[in-house]
């Protein structure tokens, strides 16, 4: 049995992937209703939205006295959105936090590589909460 089949019969929903030309995986998600692309990261602790995109998504922003960090910046300001909506193919949780911060580092670098940019992050705290598998062979990601 395959690994897409047999996670189906656990009850896993499944989504397709896209390979950047900067090998990350790609994919959309609704959050709050609102699609966008987003790069699917297990090393990011938390799903993240750029902060130009707070009014699209309808996100309620507060204060955080977190720092963010990755892809060469560091001691980013972020601000936290709490009980938000997020719809990744058919996998569905409700009062999500996000962080937002600048992404125009990450989207930098995947402008500057040939591919095109994104509006966030899924983070491992979804993929957690998902129980997330992702099938590279197949380039699937499963959440239950």
């Amino acid at each position: 049995m395959s690994l897409p089949n047999y996670l189906s019969k656990k009850g896993y929903k499944k989504k397709k992937l896209t390979l950047t030309k900067t090998s990350h995986f790609k994919t959309s998600a609704k959050i709050n209703g609102i699609k966008g692309s987003f790069i699917v990261d297990t090393g990011a602790s938390n799903t993240c939205i750029d902060m130009s995109l707070i009014e699209m998504f309808n996100l309620i922003p507060e204060k955080s006295d977190t720092k963010a960090a990755g892809a060469g910046a560091t001691d980013m300001e972020t601000q936290i959105s709490k009980k938000n909506t997020i719809k990744i193919g058919k996998w569905k949780s409700k009062k999500t936090n996000l962080v937002i911060f600048d992404l125009s580092h990450v989207n930098k670098a995947l402008t500057d590589h040939g591919s095109k940019p994104v509006h966030g992050i899924i983070g491992a705290d979804i993929l957690q909460k998902g129980d997330a598998v992702i099938d590279y062979k197949s380039t699937l990601l499963f959440l239950k």
